[in-house]
């Protein structure tokens, strides 16, 4: 999460509604179109299933409220909109009560390519279509549980497992690797670049690994984890992520990937 943020989250009215621009709703149908022709062929069957099933507008930006509905049939999820910074602990307890936290605001014109802070664009097209897969929602729903149980010590730790699941998680399907992570999904130049650059690492899905592995945020992943089925994902959501917290702090961090942010 970052400290800082050059955005100002947009209020609901009484409604509920969130009013945006018609420049705003333009915004979104550029991302749109051009991030539906960048997961072809490089996102999941199952991201790519989800996609269609949720029926995302494609020439404006959806209500939290209309998608809530949608997903309460498939998952029994809500979406409910927040600033661009939470806290864990908020964070954490909306996971724990199968809300997701969909940041209100849209990038502006100039940030189009790249914006280290999630918008609505990455929450909604990257995140909210794989919560209608049970799997992926309960792992989601355990995460936020740990969290709100674990040592605000942990926190950090804990972000790294989401970060290279949820956020940039790979898996490797009959056709060759693909890409599942919502920053990655989201993104048309990670998209290309995580699954086409000899750079990068694709290790093994392994919790343990993934909770001592640093990252930035702000450069395109030097390492990315790769899932073999999401019935790991099942799995690991009833697994006692505090021990393997626990069993990873024992272990200390591996040296980072990637260069040094230039100061």
């Amino acid at each position: 999460m970052a400290a800082v943020s050059s955005y100002i989250a947009k209020a609901p009215d009484s409604e509920g509604r969130i009013h945006y621009s018609e420049q705003e709703h333009a915004t979104w149908a550029t991302l749109y179109a051009r991030q539906e022709l960048a997961v072809q062929n490089r996102a999941c069957d199952e991201y790519l299933q989800a996609l269609e099933r949720l029926a995302l507008p494609k020439d404006r930006i959806p209500q939290c409220a209309e998608l809530s509905e949608r997903l309460q049939d498939f998952s029994g999820w809500s979406i409910t909109p927040v600033p661009a910074l939470i806290s864990f602990e908020k964070f954490f307890r909306l996971l724990a009560n199968r809300t997701f936290p969909a940041a209100s605001f849209i990038r502006r014109p100039e940030d189009l390519d790249y914006l280290e802070e999630p918008d609505i664009f990455h929450e909604i097209f990257g995140h909210v279509p794989l919560l209608t897969d049970p799997r992926f929602a309960a792992f989601s729903e355990a995460y936020g549980k740990a969290g709100m149980a674990a040592d605000k010590a942990d926190h950090a730790m804990l972000a790294r497992l989401y970060w290279f699941t949820v956020e940039f998680g790979q898996i490797r399907q009959s056709a060759g690797l693909r890409v599942y992570g919502a920053g990655i999904v989201s993104s048309p130049g990670e998209c290309v670049y995580a699954l086409e650059n000899e750079w990068p690492q694709h290790k093994p899905f392994d919790p343990i690994d993934m909770l001592r592995t640093p990252y930035r945020i702000d450069i395109y992943q030097t390492v990315y984890f790769v899932l073999d089925s999401f019935e790991q994902l099942f799995k690991l959501a009833n697994t006692d992520l505090a021990a393997l917290v626990r069993e990873a702090k024992s272990l200390g961090m591996h040296p980072p990937s990637y260069p040094a942010k230039a100061s």
